[in-house]
């Protein structure tokens, strides 16, 4: 009988102690999910280190590419593991991957509430099975950039800029991406004989006064490849200014190293005007990390910008985005635009109409410092450039206009008559 009896409390001991063990994993399954892709990364590392010793840039930018890789969610069956998506919306979800990229890098993932089913953060960022779903009007390539790319990486829409386009992956995927179509993993960067072409049309072309840097996020880049494309386009007499659009500092800020921030400051040396544009659509993404980030490249003398896609369930409502644009500020970035959301394919749910958009321009202003107004723009489709589509406070006759109370006044209410002389 004793034996029996302890038999049944070691059954019973070890029951409990499977029951409390499932529980934890249940609650900290993010956690440790998180920690064995780090300690992969950590594996990597070590390995590509043995593999590559001495310092060499090339083989210490495949070293960070493989770490941040295996550290982030990558996959439908990563984001599972780690409780971001049920195991019920799987199949949906594949179908979504299967035809636009995804990753997360662990901040992003780490800023996501996930007992919030409308997260703001993972509408951004995590798979929705809606993606398939398009409107008549929505196509893949909604602002119009193959009409004006008249070589291989370059946009050329207005006279006196272009876009470079100069890898076409990024550190994050967004849902709401209006080149989801050309971007992912494998797509790489432009190839040295295409990057050639494109700078050879960029020296051919004397109008052209500035290069933005785009893609994907050219700031996925090693520094020393950075560096490289950036010393060739200093070279170019007429151009004048560098502008980098990116969203790195706020979802990879570990990427902003002292070796990128001197490879961009550098320019600034060569009499070439930098400029850094973050891309940011809420205020949780301004992270201490993703501050400290920014801090590195001002503090550097890089002057920085955000602009901002208008998204419903993200940054929709006054108090949100007004919350935004005093972050910006605060981090010393002004903002700049306030894009209307593009028709891209399967985003119909992420967009707000035109009018919802004016709504909130005017709630921010005179109620927000100057300082925090972007400018409201659309990009026509077809490929016809920005337009802003801001409020009109001004009546048709221009003899009325309105403040940011609402109430109308004369422009002229009555004559000033004559000015009188200051000295008589």
């Amino acid at each position: 009988m004793p034996g029996l009896l302890a038999k049944s409390l070691l059954a019973e001991f070890l029951l409990a102690e499977f029951l409390l063990a499932k529980f934890l994993l249940a609650k900290f399954l993010l956690a440790k999910f998180l920690l064995a892709k780090f300690l992969l990364a950590k594996f990597l590392l070590a390995k590509c280190r043995i593999a590559h010793k001495g310092h060499d840039p090339m083989n210490e930018a495949v070293m960070t590419a493989a770490v941040e890789k295996a550290k982030s969610l990558r996959s439908i069956s990563d984001l599972a593991d780690g409780g971001f998506v049920g195991h019920g919306r799987l199949a949906a979800l594949q179908e979504v991957a299967a035809r636009y990229a995804v990753a997360i890098t662990p901040l992003i993932a780490g800023l996501i509430d996930q007992s919030d089913p409308d997260d703001p953060i993972a509408r951004q960022f995590v798979p929705d099975g809606r993606e398939l779903h398009s409107e008549p009007d929505e196509c893949r390539d909604p602002i119009g950039d193959d009409a004006f790319s008249p070589v291989e990486g370059i946009v050329h829409r207005y006279p006196d800029r272009v876009l470079l386009k100069l890898v076409n992956a990024c550190a994050v995927y967004c849902r709401f991406c209006f080149r989801r179509e050309v971007v992912g993993p494998g797509r790489g960067a432009l190839s040295p004989r295409a990057l050639a072409a494109a700078l050879d049309y960029i020296r051919s072309t004397p109008q052209i006064w500035e290069v933005i840097l785009s893609g994907g996020d050219p700031l996925v880049l090693s520094a020393r490849r950075l560096n490289d494309a950036m010393n060739r386009l200093a070279a170019v007499r007429h151009v004048k200014v560098l502008r980098i659009h990116t969203r790195v500092p706020v979802v990879a800020p570990e990427r902003i190293s002292a070796a990128l921030v001197r490879a961009l400051r550098a320019q600034r040396k060569k009499e070439k005007a930098i400029f850094v544009v973050l891309h940011a659509n809420h205020p949780r993404e301004l992270s201490k990390k993703a501050r400290a980030a920014c801090a590195r490249l001002i503090d550097a003398g890089i002057p920085m910008l955000a602009q901002t896609v208008l998204l419903r369930g993200v940054n929709d409502d006054a108090q949100t985005l007004g919350a935004l644009m005093r972050a910006l500020v605060e981090c010393r970035i002004k903002p700049y635009y306030l894009h209307h959301a593009d028709l891209a394919p399967g985003t119909a749910h992420l967009r707000t109409t035109i009018a919802e958009g004016q709504a909130l321009m005017r709630a921010l202003h005179g109620r927000y410092s100057g300082l925090c107004q972007p400018a409201y723009v659309l990009d026509i489709p077809g490929g016809y450039g920005k337009s802003p589509i801001g409020p009109s406070y001004l009546a048709e006759d221009g003899a009325m206009v309105e403040d940011f109370n609402g109430r109308m006044h004369r422009y002229r209410p009555q004559p000033c008559g004559p000015l009188r002389s200051r000295s008589g």
